[in-house]
Formats: C-alpha cells, structure tokens, sequence
C-alpha cells in the first residue's frame, strides 16, 4: 500500500539520522568521562577503547528510544507542515490508521530496547565493574610508571622506580615514601632492587641504600644505611571477591530474588521497554499542526515529556529501594497511566470538532 510503504520510508530515513545525532553526542559526552576516569587513575589507559565501547552498549536503550520517538515526532510534523495529513484525512485515513504502520515500524527496534536493557545491558556493566576491579587491585610496583611518583592504592605510600629491562622485576635509583598507620613516616632510596613473589606476598628487595624515619611523636628523623633491605609492596593474593552492583546483575538472578532493592532493578528495565512503546504512541497523540510552536515545537514537547518519564522511572525505583512503594504497583500505575492518557489522547483527536470549533475556525479573519 502506497501510504504504509511512503510512511515506513521516511520513519526509516528520520530514525536513521536521529539514531547518527544521538551516537555522536553520546559518543562524545562517554569519551570525555572516560578519558577524566584515565587521568586519574581509575580506568587502564590500555582499555580505553574497551571502556568506551560497554559504556556505549549499556546507553543504547535510551539512545534508541530518543531516536525512534523523535523519528516519529519528525515524520509527523513534516506532513503536518506540508499539508500532507491533509490529503491522507481527506482520503479517509485517520489519525489511528497510523498506529498499526508505526508499530510495525517501531516492533524491531522494541525487541532490540528489550534484548539490551534485560541481557546487554547487564553484562557490559559487569565487565566494566570486572576491569575497573583488576585494574584498581594492582600491586602498588605494577601502577608505577618509569620515571614517575606514583601513590600507591591505600594513598599511604609514594613510589618512583627507573625500571630496567627486566620485565619490570629490577630496577634502579628507588625512592618510597611511606606514611606507616601508626602515624610514622620513613623515607627510603636505593640504587637497585628486584621483586620477590612467595605465599606471604610480594617484596622489594632493595641494595646500596639509606633510610630515615620519623615516629609519630618525634620532630627528628633518623637515618641508616643499608646494603640489604626488604619491604612488603602487596599483599598475598586471595580469592577474588564477586562485587556486583544491582545494575549489573543478570536479570533471572533479579527474578529469582525476593529482596526490595533487587526487585526494584528489575522493574526498572522492563520500566525502559514499557517506556520506548509509550512514548512512540504518545508521539503519535501529541505531533500536531501548530504554527505558533515553530517547526522544532512537536520535538522540545516530545523531549521534555521523555525527561520527565525517565525521571519519574528513577524516582519509582528509589522508592521501591527504600520500601516506599512496591515496585511494581508503581510501574503499573506510572505506564498504566502514561498508556491511558495517551490512548484517550488520540481518541479525542480522532472525534469530530464542536460546531463552535468549526464556526471559530471559518470565520473570516
């Protein structure tokens, strides 16, 4: 059919190049954080790419959902404003007729919101949460630099090590700073020194030295020197901890739970489908004819209805966290009732006009 075929074209065309805005100014605003988390210190440079790509991953249902809303929104006006709705009301078809073309239309990019925000999504999360953990739990000689100070992980303890090439094991003109927890420092350099790795954990050994303290209660710093000195740069290594936050956990692990918190994450991602579908039919209610709002008017509304929806999604959930409301009881009021507004929305437009709306709209000016 000539109408369905013309409407998918151009909602494909719109969605693509909203799709093409909203990667780019995602892309950049995640590149900027990441690139702040590198410089200091709390993302591995090496992994910058990586990085980047799960945290675009975990945004793509949002991004998805502005861009197909806006998709609509776009085809709409542009046939308002070319009086093309005109001639497709005149031949009879509605406003309602281009709920099912929509829908057809929007039902890929749904399944897609729903695959990434219940499966996708969790997981790149966790294995952001899984990089950042390694690369946080490096041994205080692994985060140094050659030729630079580096603090170690507790802040405690300041390092610089001319590394040789010994894969990192040796090195040469050593300088520690140590800020001891019973409030003592002591300052140590060495000429030389190499790791050592048993069950008690990793060492330093150091040769040809001096080192000076000062106990906590002391205003004097005394000296020695050494010709062998060990000191302990890591623990043992344990068992690595499973550290997950509620956003990360897989789905079925939410479904199975019966905790508040838990239950809230979850109605909150099946909240971001729910959330794609009724703002694409709540575009179709609201995209009208009015001069007065200028040709980007339908959108800034469109836009300024997606903000508060998504609010209100994270405010449910923090309430549902809290033991406020029941997470789903709020998830059935707050789209049950989005749904209904809109639905109701679009019948009103599909009535016919008052005679004094009529009247009112043929008067001469």
């Amino acid at each position: 059919m000539l109408f369905e075929s013309s409407l998918r074209r151009e909602l494909a065309r719109s969605f693509g190049a909203a799709l093409v805005v909203m990667l780019t100014v995602v892309l950049t605003m995640l590149l900027v954080r990441t690139l702040g988390q590198a410089s200091r210190g709390e993302v591995d440079p090496q992994a910058l790419l990586l990085f980047l790509t799960l945290a675009v991953t975990g945004q793509l249902p949002i991004v998805l959902t502005v861009a197909l809303m806006a998709a609509v929104v776009g085809t709409l006006a542009r046939l308002y404003r070319d009086s093309e709705m005109v001639v497709w009301h005149t031949a009879g078809l509605g406003l309602t007729r281009f709920v099912p073309p929509v829908l057809r239309f929007a039902w890929p990019v749904w399944l897609a919101v729903a695959v990434l925000a219940l499966l996708v999504g969790p997981w790149a999360r966790q294995q952001t949460d899984e990089l950042r953990q390694r690369y946080e739990q490096r041994n205080d000689l692994q985060r140094i630099a050659p030729g630079q100070f580096q603090e170690s992980a507790n802040g405690r303890r300041v390092l610089f090590v001319d590394r040789d090439a010994e894969a990192g094991h040796s090195g040469r003109h050593i300088f520690i700073f140590d800020h001891e927890p019973d409030g003592a420092y002591s300052i140590v350099t060495a000429r030389a020194g190499e790791l050592h790795a048993d069950e008690r954990g990793t060492h330093l050994t150091l040769h040809d030295g001096q080192r000076w303290r000062r106990s906590a209660d002391a205003r004097v710093w005394e000296g020695a020197a050494f010709e062998r000195y060990t000191v302990r740069v890591a623990d043992a290594p344990v068992a690595a901890v499973e550290l997950r936050r509620r956003s990360a956990m897989p789905t079925w692990m939410l479904w199975a739970s019966t905790d508040a918190a838990l239950q809230a994450e979850l109605a909150w991602r099946v909240g971001l489908v729910v959330c794609a579908v009724n703002l694409v039919l709540l575009a179709l209610a609201a995209t009208s004819a009015q001069p007065r709002l200028g040709r980007s008017g339908n959108l800034l509304f469109m836009l300024l209805a997606f903000v508060v929806y998504y609010n209100m999604l994270g405010v449910g959930q923090d309430w549902a966290t809290r033991g406020r409301v029941s997470p789903w009881g709020f998830v059935a009021a707050l789209h049950g009732g989005v749904a209904l507004l809109t639905l109701a929305w679009l019948a009103w437009r599909e009535l016919p006009r008052p005679r004094w709306r009529r009247a009112r709209a043929e008067a001469p000016a």
